[in-house]
């Protein structure tokens, strides 16, 4: 008798895409019609090395029949990749948790042209782990905590903790002064996708965001605020905060729109991921995590 078949487990460190309706004669054509920015060449290195995949696990070949609907899953590479000359620092290790500080400009993932200079990839090959996933995220251009998980077993229960907001999360940032408000305040808006699509912005309707913001600080340049996010939608204390009128040192996106350029060093977004606390899912212990960055 034959053992049983093991179903397949995505890496999830792996992109996927579902096959849309189209009329191409392989799977090959339709990746390279739907991703202009990878060559063919590049897709028939990755398929020779095993890195494009269907959903059962089996290797797509540059003769695999294009099938609607069928899911790949597939690793991104970035020739030429940017250097980021940053570097992240662990502070815990457990058998469930890793916690990382990381510096401005790193990205937690990888995206768009960050592959392996990212912070996943790094403390992957630093901790010789290639199960870490990532718990939540911040903005690239955002420093301080990230939480991950380093064992599938118990992965849920942690990832339950930010999908039930079960989590105090502790942000800081520098930003205008805002005397004509009284502190602590909470700023609740609905927030939407934006132009470009990267952006967002308030709109009217139901609130689906919240913050609760206070003051540290009250320098002569700018105020140092303590900043609470109720909920997790993206940019959102960016977003907040400019609304209020005091958008945040060094942020390029809003209230306007700055010129793209190249990142710079000297001039950071002043926002730090500065705390984390919750009851553990597993002990029922206080855990507490504070970045050692500083603005």
């Amino acid at each position: 008798m034959s053992p049983p078949a093991t179903a397949f487990v995505r890496d999830p460190h792996a992109s996927t895409v579902h096959l849309p309706p189209a009329a191409w004669a392989t799977v090959l054509d339709g990746l390279c019609a739907q991703f202009g920015t990878v060559s063919r060449v590049q897709w028939l290195d990755r398929m020779a090395r095993g890195r494009v995949l269907d959903g059962r696990g089996c290797a797509i070949t540059p003769d695999t029949p294009y099938r609607a609907g069928l899911r790949v899953h597939y690793y991104r590479e970035v020739v030429d990749e940017v250097a980021i000359p940053f570097t992240e620092t662990v502070l815990h290790v457990d058998e469930h948790l890793v916690v990382a500080d990381k510096p401005h400009f790193l990205p937690v993932t990888p995206a768009g042209g960050f592959v392996e200079q990212t912070l996943l990839r790094r403390l992957i090959r630093r901790l010789d782990n290639p199960d870490l996933v990532p718990l939540h995220r911040i903005d690239r251009l955002t420093a301080g905590l990230v939480l991950f998980s380093t064992n599938r077993s118990s992965r849920a229960a942690y990832q339950a903790l930010f999908r039930e907001r079960r989590i105090d999360k502790r942000y800081e940032a520098l930003a205008p002064a805002l005397p004509a408000f009284g502190f602590p305040l909470r700023r609740r808006s609905r927030l939407v996708a934006g132009e470009p699509f990267f952006r967002m912005h308030e709109v009217d309707g139901e609130p689906n965001s919240e913050t609760r913001v206070d003051v540290i600080e009250r320098g002569e340049k700018s105020w140092r605020y303590a900043l609470f996010p109720v909920t997790g939608k993206k940019h959102q204390l960016r977003v907040h905060m400019a609304a209020l009128g005091a958008p945040i040192v060094g942020d390029a996106l809003y209230p306007a729109l700055a010129e793209k350029a190249d990142d710079d060093c000297q001039h950071p977004l002043k926002l730090l991921a500065h705390r984390l606390a919750f009851v553990d899912p597993l002990s029922g212990e206080l855990r507490r995590f504070e970045s050692r960055l500083t603005l």
